[in-house]
């Protein structure tokens, strides 16, 4: 007989989860990363706009590329499965980074400052919705 740690580190899932909600989660984690996506190649490709934002916030351009691989890298690593706890943490760290420097420019705080940090929690509502050991990690629990 397995236990319920042994059965986790199998990669087997500890706890059921509905069909409805696996796929909020997915579509959730599939429109986040989409985004980020776009963004990362963005800074791989940078266009007038992304050097302007650069300027702006005072980044050097250099750094467009290393940033587009560590963002690239985060989110694919929040797609697969096996890596999405891991991959979730890194994106937080990385729009940690842009709340610091948003902050920093004194930005509009609901529109631009707390932008990633909204982004962060629908990050993490998506993998708590699809990883049911994260749901028992966090749990929610119904009014009494």
């Amino acid at each position: 007989m397995e236990t319920t740690m042994e059965k986790s580190r199998m990669g087997r899932e500890t706890g059921a989860v509905s069909a409805g909600r696996l796929w909020t989660g997915r579509v959730i984690a599939g429109l986040i990363s989409a985004f980020m996506l776009l963004d990362a190649a963005m800074k791989f490709v940078k266009p007038p706009q992304v050097a302007e934002a650069f300027v702006r916030t005072g980044w050097p351009l250099e750094l467009s590329v290393p940033l587009g691989a560590i963002l690239l890298t985060s989110v694919l690593l929040y797609l697969i499965p096996r890596t999405a706890v891991l991959g979730a943490i890194l994106l937080t760290g990385y729009f940690g980074g842009a709340v610091a420097t948003n902050m920093r420019l004194l930005e509009p705080v609901f529109s631009h400052t707390l932008f990633p940090v909204y982004f962060g929690v629908l990050t993490w509502l998506a993998l708590w919705l699809r990883e049911p050991r994260l749901a028992e990690l966090i749990p929610v629990k119904k009014p009494a």
